[in-house]
């Protein structure tokens, strides 16, 4: 690509304390041919690498958490979950990304996959990254990992489920740029989400005696099971399974019959979804959900590419 056509007219250096900040003065070609006086501060702190460390068959990743002084002052917490990073500093990427990962993860890396280039934040900063992905497993651990305390840091680090990665991009846990990036490559190119089994716990068609709301109601599970089946999961509903409460408590609450189908049925099952209004029986079964770790999603839209109802 041919190079821009720019006249620097004056270079000032206003600091060298880390890295390096300098002020340029240049003359820019605007596209219908007159030149535009303009100034610029760019900060120069050398290219860097970055690298998303996944484990295929048990579909983890590895992440850290550590504490970004420049997040903090803008209204952050500080502490960012970040993929393994590190400045060049004149290594090979590929070279700096292995010894960044080792320090950081206490993970030995293996065969490494460069992925692309990017400028991170080209209106201020020169700073090119490399990206990486490599495939770790347990044995690949060969210490703690936590970074250098001699250079300030002190790291977390994090094996997380891939699917709750991805999740956590989601939510706004996971707002690093280029640990949003590596995810969304590994989610479209090597590890795309598993389909899962989704219990959706909802009133019985039978709750109510009006036909008009029946059929609404019926007309919105039939849309979510939709929703759901277009985004890759398998829906299932309780009824389907014979999971009504006929049996009740002296309290009400579903009885003894009701707990242990639902428990065997549940064991099945990779999620849940409660939508609908009052029932005893779907607030059992995400109960006993929640008991067993399986995940809770209260609406659509909290499930990851699944679109809400209009």
């Amino acid at each position: 690509m041919q190079a821009a056509p720019v006249r620097i007219t004056a270079e000032e250096m206003l600091s060298d304390n880390w890295y390096l900040l300098k002020k340029y003065s240049f003359d820019l070609q605007r596209r219908d041919g007159s030149w535009q006086a303009q100034t610029r501060e760019v900060y120069d702190r050398g290219n860097g690498a970055t690298i998303l460390l996944y484990n295929r068959e048990r579909r983890t990743v590895l992440l850290i958490r550590q504490f970004r002084m420049p997040t903090y002052v803008n209204d952050h917490s500080g502490y960012l979950i970040e993929t393994a990073a590190g400045l060049l500093d004149n290594a090979s990427p590929e070279e700096r990304i292995r010894l960044e990962a080792e320090e950081e993860t206490g993970y030995r890396v293996g065969a490494v996959q460069k992925v692309y280039e990017a400028f991170m934040s080209p209106g201020s900063v020169t700073e090119r990254l490399h990206f990486f992905i490599g495939e770790y497993s347990p044995d690949d651990r060969i210490g703690d990992g936590g970074g250098l305390e001699e250079e300030g840091e002190d790291i977390e680090v994090l094996e997380l489920d891939y699917q709750q990665a991805l999740d956590m991009v989601r939510s706004g846990e996971i707002v690093d740029g280029k640990t949003i990036m590596l995810l969304q490559y590994l989610e479209l190119r090597l590890m795309p989400s598993r389909r899962l089994t989704i219990l959706v716990a909802a009133p019985r068609y039978s709750a109510t005696d009006d036909a008009a709301a029946l059929a609404r109601q019926v007309a919105s599970l039939d849309d979510c099971a939709a929703r759901l089946f277009e985004a890759g999961y398998s829906p299932v509903f309780g009824q389907w399974l014979g999971l009504a409460a006929e049996d009740s408590s002296a309290a009400g609450e579903p009885g003894a019959r009701f707990q242990e189908r639902a428990w065997h049925q549940l064991q099945r099952c990779d999620a849940l979804l409660r939508i609908g209004g009052a029932c005893a029986s779907a607030d059992a079964l995400i109960a006993m959900g929640e008991g067993l770790g399986l995940p809770v999603y209260r609406s659509l839209q909290d499930i990851p590419r699944c679109s809400p109802v209009s």
